[in-house]
């Protein structure tokens, strides 16, 4: 039967509420018909990845943008989730072909892509091109380093996966901060601002981003767990590598990881504090820029609970509650030194990996929340029904 994990408060000591940006509705038809728009689900699929409601994302991540830096903040979205879902069902060498097709799809935007090309070529191309029209010089140099950064860690992801390696904490957070999006994702903040690079780069201002990575990643990886666990696929995930290292049991890493997530929220808030003051014009981009950061970070955590991404209809009730359901893991991780720590070249093929190509239409699996309740772990993972979200 389904165990009962007890989870943190993420909004506990966060200055931050909850707040909708206005034109999300406005943007949702058209982003969701853009997005289907290149066929790269099957049609059920597609209809499970609308579920997931990556308008709400951007809505709630960026309440105070303009309605067509919205639009981008979806778009990008959209990317990160179909880049994910793709990238998971594919050898490290494909997601490496995957990332070089990404690369140059921002590099010359007025480029056609070759015909029969994977996808995501053209999806990223589309985006970019409306991305960069009437944003700011630097918004566009910041995004692209942090979007290689970003397709170079899910790739360091996709050959860990195929040869089953849990990293230790440290490292995992190495890859982690990347393949989280939050960088890219900031960005985004930036498209009308002009931020020197000596502001952006000044300590306070770099912790601040790297803390609200990782409270990302805090509750991120934990919410996501009982999805990704049912899917026998969280080596890449924090309550794994926990267990791995310590020694915990599911509840003893949540606990762990939480603890985590508050140090970091008492951190981020002492910091907001003493920002320094650069004078004029750029103290308000720089208070417009952390702001957004702030709100981020916390709207990931409601899209958690009020799209169907990791538990149906159940989020809501998850969230009341702080209770969620997991499934006994199909095989429970053992400790490092009984683990796989075989490693690729960074661009060759791992051994064992599929040879089939993953460049097509696909029908991504997500856990859900309702078959958790419903059924044992046996039956579950042989018969539950592939969809996206829910």
């Amino acid at each position: 039967m389904s165990k009962r994990i007890h989870i943190p408060d993420f909004e506990a000591n966060w200055m931050w509420p909850r707040r909708m940006n206005p034109h999300t509705e406005e943007i949702r038809q058209e982003c969701q018909d853009w997005a289907a728009s290149f066929g790269a689900f099957t049609p059920k699929a597609q209809r499970a990845f609308d579920k997931c409601d990556f308008a709400l994302l951007a809505g709630l991540s960026y309440p105070w943008l303009t309605k067509e830096q919205l639009r981008t903040g979806c778009e990008l979205m959209n990317v990160f989730f179909m880049f994910d879902e793709h990238s998971d069902k594919c050898s490290a060498a494909e997601v490496w072909e995957q990332v070089d097709i990404l690369m140059d799809a921002v590099g010359d935007p007025t480029k056609p892509r070759p015909e029969g090309e994977w996808v995501g070529g053209e999806i990223v191309r589309q985006f970019w091109v409306r991305a960069i029209a009437g944003s700011s010089k630097s918004f566009q140099r910041r995004f692209l380093q942090t979007w290689e950064e970003f397709l170079h860690g899910t790739a360091q992801q996709a050959e860990d996966r195929c040869c089953s390696y849990i990293r230790d904490f440290d490292s995992y957070m190495q890859v982690r901060r990347r393949t989280v999006g939050t960088l890219p994702s900031f960005r985004v903040l930036e498209m009308a601002l002009e931020i020197p690079d000596e502001v952006i780069e000044h300590a306070v201002i770099q912790e601040l981003e790297l803390l609200a990575t990782d409270l990302t990643i805090f509750s991120n990886d934990i919410l996501s767990y009982p999805k990704e666990s049912a899917n026998n696929d969280s080596d890449h995930n924090l309550v794994t590598i926990a267990m791995s290292e310590h020694g915990f049991d599911v509840q003893g890493a949540v606990d762990w990881i939480g603890s985590l997530h508050a140090r970091a929220v008492r951190r981020f808030n002492q910091l907001y504090g003493v920002i320094p003051r650069w004078g004029g014009p750029v103290d308000l981009d720089v208070q417009s820029y952390l702001n957004g950061v702030a709100h981020f970070t916390v709207g990931n955590v409601h899209w958690s609970f009020e799209s169907s991404r990791y538990f149906g209809v159940r989020g809501l009730e998850v969230k009341e509650s702080r209770q969620m359901h997991l499934l006994p893991m199909p095989m429970p991780p053992g400790p490092l030194s009984q683990r796989s720590k075989a490693k690729g070249d960074g661009r060759g093929k791992m051994a064992g990996e599929s040879t089939t190509s993953c460049h097509q239409a696909i029908g991504p699996i997500v856990m859900d929340e309702d078959a958790v309740m419903r059924s044992q772990a046996a039956t579950i993972l042989k018969g539950r029904e592939k969809v996206l979200c829910g």
